[in-house]
């Protein structure tokens, strides 16, 4: 089973309907029993940093998401769940991220002739042996961001997309996965993602 973690971020549905279109079971919940014993748990969301981080420690889910990170279960971040990982953010500052992971999110910088907020389809440049991105060879995916990942670590890019700068798109450190992009809305490459991602753990 997979927990999907409500946090009143958003785009929790269409996360949970793209599982469940691969034959996943998946619940939405902010129950900490519940998300403990989930297989897997996914932090989707949309929305802006420092709300997020707000909700998260009022729903009591910080202390929860870095149990289960501590236990070992896959993780994945999606778009703002990404971010949320990380430390800090250039759009809420002051406001401390999960610090899971070591980086910042910055504002995609100005660009002639590129939009922000950065929406619609870019492709990813992957690295090799990349575990999200098994059977995929630079795949399009869906993007909906003002902000992007700089990670402190860059052995832990698991994928990179140009967009007035080089972004940090996907990570990958130990059990913890995460994406910028949505793989959800991204048709049959982000339903390959989220069948990576749903398998794990199955084959050992």
């Amino acid at each position: 089973m997979i927990a999907i973690i409500d946090y009143d971020a958003g785009n929790l549905k269409s996360v949970e309907k793209a599982l469940q279109f691969l034959g996943e079971e998946a619940i939405i919940t902010r129950d900490r029993e519940e998300i403990l014993n989930a297989d897997k748990v996914i932090l989707p969301g949309v929305g802006a940093f420092g709300d997020a981080m707000h909700n998260l420690h009022q729903f009591g889910l910080v202390d929860v998401i870095k149990e289960v990170v501590a236990l070992g279960k896959p993780f994945l971040g999606i778009c703002l769940g990404l971010q949320l990982l990380f430390e800090r953010s250039e759009e809420s500052p002051g406001v401390e991220g999960l610090g899971i992971l070591k980086g910042e999110i910055l504002r995609i910088p100005d660009c002639p002739g590129l939009k922000i907020p950065h929406m619609g389809w870019n492709s990813l440049t992957i690295r090799p042996g990349a575990t999200l991105f098994d059977g995929l060879t630079e795949p399009y995916v869906y993007f909906v961001h003002s902000y992007y990942l700089k990670a402190a670590d860059e052995s832990i890019v698991a994928a990179t997309t140009q967009y007035s700068t080089t972004i940090h798109a996907s990570v990958e450190s130990g059990n913890v996965f995460a994406c910028q992009f949505h793989p959800e809305k991204s048709s049959k490459v982000g339903l390959q993602i989220l069948r990576n991602f749903a398998k794990l753990g199955k084959e050992e």
